[in-house]
């Protein structure tokens, strides 16, 4: 495979940029606008079509998977803490409200939230413990007071967290690398992690990139106040998520494409520390960069190697911790990672459900398929391609699927006992 490192550049879109201030002060002095729901339906071709898919999933013992929600481009999820609503982002304009109002574990309605603002990819949705709803963009973060009971209404209450073209500056403003995700953390804080937009970044942006955090994930006050670089030396990240039993901070990074099919790994991270390296763009996982070969490594920074080496270009993304009780034991407290799928490489992999067990200290043990079968392996074509992971009240799991349009649901359903 031909080598192509620095092989993508960033796009300013200040027309996009522009287009989603929209409607924003109307909806800040609580007024009205004009805006329009488009509801998705729940029946008919489509649905029956994505069913056909659920014969080629394979899960454990036990689990079956069910068609949630139709969908379109289901990328990151929020499901809402009462369990009302579970918001889905896109790579596009629209962020999804999808309701189960007779909790059947079947959506009944999918439309589109706030239909007033226009948003600028808005893949990364993430609620707050008391309620309050936050939506990445592209280049900016937006907060809903009670988006859980507002959500039926075109115009929400609506504030302004990091404004447009505040969260990147304008000019590294891209089209690679832009799908960014949230998390509250256990200090309550908001924490954000920004894509850098190249393959490998020139090594003249990359002390900037560094100091904003470009490559790393921010953390900041939940009001955009006392922005600082949490997450140092990684290059796309896309999952996040801080394990309930010691608050770590856990996450997925995708690796550099164009160096071959085998390398570098994909990885999943553990960070016990604010300011912590994790090595880009000197290594991928052990594998070095040879763009920055004679560039110095910052002195006296140790790189964190990663928890997990996962098979290379299968694209990691979401990530959740299991913190349900439906699921037998061997699952409980672990990790389950959704793999996307490789879109270059010769023969495709990914495209499933990955499970990561901890031991008692904290560390990866163990990592295994939980399920797979979206990738038809004697074609090389995707059926689907899982993006996130999220967990409704009663433990089972939520899998947005971009690809396909739609959020798969596994649950534990054991046979009873002959």
């Amino acid at each position: 495979m031909k080598r192509l490192l620095l092989s993508i550049a960033p796009l300013a879109l200040t027309a996009a940029a522009a287009q989603a201030q929209d409607n924003l002060e109307t909806l800040q002095n609580m007024q009205r606008t004009d805006a329009t729901f488009t509801e998705i339906a729940q029946d008919g071709e489509r649905a029956d079509a994505l069913r056909e898919i659920l014969q080629y999933i394979n899960v454990p013992d036990g689990f079956e998977v069910s068609l949630y929600a139709v969908v379109p481009d289901a990328r990151s999820m929020a499901v809402a803490p009462q369990g009302t609503v579970t918001f889905v982002g896109t790579r596009k304009d629209k962020v999804w409200s999808v309701v189960d109002r007779d909790r059947n574990r079947v959506a009944d309605q999918v439309m589109d939230f706030a239909p007033s603002i226009t948003f600028d990819i808005p893949n990364g949705p993430c609620f707050s413990r008391d309620g309050f709803l936050y939506i990445a963009e592209r280049n900016r973060v937006l907060q809903f007071p009670a988006a859980e009971f507002f959500f039926e209404g075109p115009d929400p209450a609506v504030g302004v967290v990091v404004a447009q073209g505040e969260l990147v500056p304008a000019e590294e403003e891209s089209f690679n690398h832009t799908a960014r995700v949230c998390r509250i953390g256990p200090d309550g804080k908001l924490y954000i992690s920004l894509g850098q937009p190249f393959n490998v970044q020139p090594v003249e942006k990359h002390e900037m990139y560094d100091e904003i955090g470009i490559g790393g994930i921010i953390r900041m006050n939940t009001d955009g106040s006392e922005r600082e670089v949490f997450t140092r030396g990684i290059r796309n990240s896309v999952g996040h998520d801080f394990n309930p039993a010691n608050g770590d901070l856990w996450f997925t990074d995708n690796q550099v494409d164009g160096m071959g099919d085998d390398i570098p790994p994909g990885e999943l991270n553990r960070q016990t520390a604010a300011g912590q390296h994790f090595g880009f763009p000197w290594t991928n996982a052990r594998v070095e960069m040879p763009d920055y070969r004679s560039v110095p490594r910052p002195e006296g920074v140790e790189f964190i190697e990663p928890q997990v080496e996962m098979v290379a270009h299968a694209a990691d993304l979401g990530m959740s911790f299991y913190s349900g009780s439906s699921f037998p034991e061997e699952y409980r407290g672990g990790i389950f990672s959704a793999q996307h799928g490789s879109w270059n490489r010769t023969t495709p992999v990914g495209a499933r459900v990955m499970f990561t067990a901890l031991d008692e200290e904290g560390n990866a043990a163990e990592t295994m398929v939980f399920a797979d079968g979206w990738l038809n392996e004697e074609t090389g074509e995707y059926r689907g391609r899982p993006m996130d992971i999220a967990f409704l009240a009663d433990g089972s799991m939520l899998v947005s699927d971009d690809f396909a349009g739609a959020i798969w649901r596994i649950a534990y359903n054991p046979a009873p006992a002959e």
